[in-house]
């Protein structure tokens, strides 16, 4: 275990951009192997406007880093947060740790999003996606990435994390997100085992119905028993779901980069498409 503290402790950016495009590629190649849905889309297309996404994602964490850090080394050395506060053996640390993070930095920043009017317009343009795929984990306004980071820079004060422990919440946080996206086909025994633990992607992908009230249940990345235990879990046949978001149905707001960063700054809100909705995901 020590090994792997010292390790995550002065991770190279080199690392961990290796496990986000790692994970991009196997899930990528898991998709053409056995998905979900036949999309009939440009996935290459789809895929260069999710990453465009992610590069903004990446700059706005580049230059806030130092906030996380500084953080991270403050309630160290102050003795300040959940973790500060007891003895606990390294590995229960871990678990303990990774669970208070995730709560505080993914799901409860999550649900915020849509409960809090502001905070939902960054976050719809992740919803807008109609073609929902691994890639889409990544597709996050520059907004709401300087959302979730102040979420998870607070997640980090209450629970008093020592950097090593920020970068393990990191790295499965990134390869969790990109598997519960993935459009692939888990097995109906694995994904009833797994999933009373990890969100999977039979679980995820009813959060991105196209209507509340599935939009707003299944806020979970890493951990899927925060679900469960606030009362936000739903499971849905995934072959009835529409991806998107009924305000925003048009081909510019899910295609069109300059409309999406325009979006939340908009007070237009587009028309339902009548005939979109009547197309199950992926059909």
């Amino acid at each position: 275990m020590q090994t792997i503290i010292d390790y995550f402790t002065t991770i190279p950016s080199s690392h961990r951009t290796l496990l986000l495009v790692g994970g991009i590629t196997l899930f990528w190649i898991m998709e053409s192997a056995v998905p979900l849905f036949s999309h009939e889309y440009r996935k290459w297309k789809h895929a260069g406007i999710n990453f465009f996404f992610t590069l903004t994602t990446i700059l706005v964490n580049f230059f806030l880093a130092f906030i996380l850090v500084a953080a991270s080394d403050w309630v160290v050395a102050e003795q300040f947060g959940l973790l500060q506060w007891v003895s606990l053996p390294v590995i229960v640390e871990v678990v303990a740790g990774l669970m208070l993070l995730d709560l505080i930095g993914a799901y409860a920043a999550h649900w915020t999003e849509h409960r809090v009017p502001v905070l939902w317009r960054f976050h719809l343009v992740h919803h807008t996606d109609q073609h929902v795929d691994t890639t889409s984990a990544n597709r996050h306004h520059p907004g709401e990435s300087v959302i979730r980071f102040a979420f998870t820079t607070l997640a980090i004060l209450i629970v008093g994390a020592p950097i090593w422990l920020v970068f393990i919440y990191q790295s499965m946080s990134a390869l969790l997100s990109q598997f519960n996206h993935a459009n692939i086909t888990v097995p109906a025994w694995i994904n009833k085992a797994i999933s009373w633990l990890i969100v999977t992607p039979d679980m995820h992908r009813v959060h991105h119905h196209y209507q509340l009230p599935l939009t707003d249940s299944n806020y979970g990345n890493i951990f899927s028993f925060w679900d469960r235990l606030f009362g936000t879990y739903q499971q849905v046949d995934n072959n009835e779901l529409v991806y998107g978001v009924d305000t925003h149905m048009d081909v510019a707001d899910h295609q069109s980069i300059g409309r999406m960063l325009r979006i939340p700054f908009d007070g237009k809100r587009s028309p339902t498409t009548p005939a979109n909705p009547a197309t199950p995901a992926g059909r």
